[in-house]
């Protein structure tokens, strides 16, 4: 079974910008502990990053932000790209919604995704829901994302579990994984 590892939202807006996180910059290290290793199992990486333009329906409720060709939108320094992953821009919570996501995963002959990054609450939950709708099984380490709130994290993870099939799974359960096989 293929896996891709999907980076959401790890911007500047929402580590280190409008929405400033500390727990966000806290899971960071994991986050490249998870890139680290991917391309070490040549396990694809992808970058889904909010990238808004100005009438998106989604700034009525969270006001500018991640706005498209900006410094908040860009993905935070510490987890640059490297030549050989994708980068998918939403406008939307979900990182499958118009994207072109779906079509890339079917390429790759993935099956199993790898859900990190902000928020857990908002954008992992629901790109969690169009991947368990389009026949993707979730993998969720959980220090590798945050919600808005610490109290929910549980919930949205159990969430997910129950709701989506998500295996919430350890990091290095997850690297693991790819080392045996």
């Amino acid at each position: 079974m293929k896996d891709a590892v999907l980076i959401i939202d790890m911007v500047n807006d929402f580590v280190t910008g409008k929405f400033k996180n500390e727990r966000a910059q806290k899971i960071v290290p994991a986050i490249q502990k998870l890139i680290e290793a991917a391309h070490k199992h040549n396990v694809p990486v992808i970058y889904c990053s909010d990238s808004h333009l100005p009438a998106d329906f989604e700034l009525k409720i969270w006001g500018e932000h991640c706005m498209k060709n900006t410094w908040g939108a860009q993905i935070i320094p510490e987890l640059t790209p490297q030549k050989e992953d994708f980068s998918i821009c939403k406008r939307t919570y979900c990182a499958f919604f118009q994207t072109g996501l779906d079509s890339l995963l079917r390429e790759l002959k993935v099956e199993n995704i790898i859900l990190t990054g902000v928020v857990t609450d908002i954008c992992v939950t629901n790109t969690a829901a169009a991947g368990f709708f389009n026949g993707y099984q979730e993998i969720v380490p959980p220090e590798t994302t945050e919600p808005l709130k610490a109290e929910t994290k549980q919930r949205d993870l159990d969430y997910m579990q129950n709701n989506y099939q998500a295996d919430i799974m350890p990091l290095d359960k997850v690297i693991e994984r790819w080392e045996t096989k």
